[in-house]
């Protein structure tokens, strides 16, 4: 679970970007398997979005794995009246974007890329430190074998 201190801090980020790109209807993160960390999502339910992400998410890396195309990084969704973007954010987190039809899709996709990289920093550095035992062990890679979503460049 990440600590309340940095939900705020993810929170904090979603705020910033809505407040960036005006036609963001709505913000998410959550983990990869679906639970809320932070939204900003008006009129919209979060906890289904999440779960529908997740449900997506595990679409997305079998193709990503089935085509030869590596890990997941983004999809994208247009819908009649917008877009829905998700967009890796670290190890163990994804960042859902909800977006007007009018947006433009390369700031679209420019936005949500820096924002995923850093709530990806946030939580996969609050999950470092809720793993570690109180004891002098040595530090955990910030990947686990196994883990699905790579590090994002900045």
């Amino acid at each position: 679970m990440v600590p309340e201190a940095e939900v705020r801090d993810v929170l904090v980020e979603l705020q910033r970007l809505r407040a960036r790109v005006p036609l963001l209807s709505g913000a998410l993160a959550a983990s990869t398997d679906g639970l809320v960390l932070a939204h900003e999502t008006p009129g919209v339910e979060a906890e289904g979005v999440a779960a529908l992400t997740a449900a997506a998410l595990g679409v997305s890396i079998r193709m990503t794995d089935a085509t030869g195309r590596g890990g997941f990084r983004e999809l994208l969704v247009r819908g009649d009246s917008g877009y829905i973007a998700t967009y890796a954010a670290g190890s163990s987190a994804v960042l859902t974007l909800l977006a007007e039809d009018r947006i433009n899709v390369g700031r679209l996709h420019l936005e949500g890329r820096r924002a995923g990289a850093r709530i990806g920093e946030l939580v996969d550095a609050a999950l470092r430190r809720t793993e570690r035992p109180a004891t002098a062990a040595p530090p955990r890679p910030a990947t686990a074998p196994g883990r699905t979503l790579p590090q994002r460049p900045t």
